[in-house]
């Protein structure tokens, strides 16, 4: 405990209010050791995690926005409340929890013969198995690890599994984006994203985490960052605008389609003829010549 208080008078902690009521809300929460060790300055957030209609925040936003960083400060100081400690932020109010269920990184198991995919599902598995609806779970990416389809599919399925069945406090990062509309349509979930802006074509992170989702990762932007060659960036992006030209093709034209099926077919004068047709008066022969009438008018 004497730790925790010269930690507390050092780093400018604070102390937390652990509710009965069930909430978890932290106001310019920061990371405990990320904020000693960045080179800038380190820009706080928020959090707010309710029963009500915050049970659920899918968190999107460009790579290296920092994404990651916001759902482990949120587990970290929940933590560190629970264990009697005081906490990085301004305000907090924790209401207690079970246990935190954290599914973050990447790892194989190559002796065992599980790779990276199969180790991330076993840790889904585990979270979906054991969580209830008083824990805490960070889902920090989700089905990266197969094909885009197979992955959204299954972050999708989890989504609503713990949103429907399991009822914890979950943050959940992804750069899925079909994830915003489903979450749309969830009582109790929210859509938050990470700012980012542009600045003469350069990316500048903002680091601030606000209310509605974006649909954009910037993933080429941060690989220029990292290093590589301008003409793979360029490549990049010209591969992406063909996909994306590619995908909303592929998207006028369900939607044509859609509609084309959907949309009232007019009835045409033949119809109308063999409605009105008296079937039980009318001979073979009649019937006969019926149809092949018909079938002149059709051609």
């Amino acid at each position: 405990m004497l730790g925790f208080a010269v930690l507390a008078a050092k780093e400018n902690y604070t102390k937390p209010k652990i509710a009965i009521k069930k909430v978890i809300e932290i106001k310019d929460g920061r990371h405990p050791v990320i904020e000693k060790f960045a080179d800038e300055a380190f820009i706080p957030n928020d959090t707010f995690l309710d029963h009500l209609d915050h049970e659920l925040i899918l968190l999107t936003g460009p790579n290296m926005s920092g994404k990651s960083s916001y759902l482990r400060q949120v587990a970290l100081i929940v933590l560190l409340a629970q264990m009697g400690s005081f906490v990085p932020a301004a305000e907090a109010k924790i209401g207690l929890v079970d246990r935190i269920f954290t599914r973050v990184g990447a790892s194989d198991n190559l002796i065992r013969g599980r790779s990276t995919f199969m180790v991330e599902m076993q840790e889904a598995a585990n979270i979906l198995n054991n969580a209830t609806k008083k824990s805490l779970i960070i889902l920090d990416e989700l089905g990266r690890g197969t094909s885009t389809y197979d992955g959204v599919g299954i972050a999708w399925a989890i989504v609503e599994y713990i949103h429907n069945n399991i009822g914890a406090y979950t943050l959940f990062a992804t750069h899925y984006h079909e994830l915003i509309e489903v979450i749309e349509n969830l009582k109790k979930a929210q859509n938050y994203s990470v700012a980012v802006t542009e600045d003469s074509g350069k990316v500048v992170f903002l680091r601030k985490v606000l209310k509605g989702g974006v649909n954009k990762s910037y993933g080429i932007e941060v690989a220029k960052l990292a290093g590589l060659s301008e003409e793979i960036i360029e490549r990049a992006n010209e591969v992406l605008a063909k996909l994306e030209k590619d995908r909303e093709v592929d998207v006028i034209k369900n939607t044509e389609q859609s509609e084309l099926h959907l949309a009232p077919r007019a009835e045409s004068k033949i119809e109308k003829d063999i409605e009105n047709l008296d079937l039980d008066n009318l001979t073979p022969i009649e019937a006969l010549e019926k149809l092949v009438e018909y079938k002149k008018k059709l051609k």
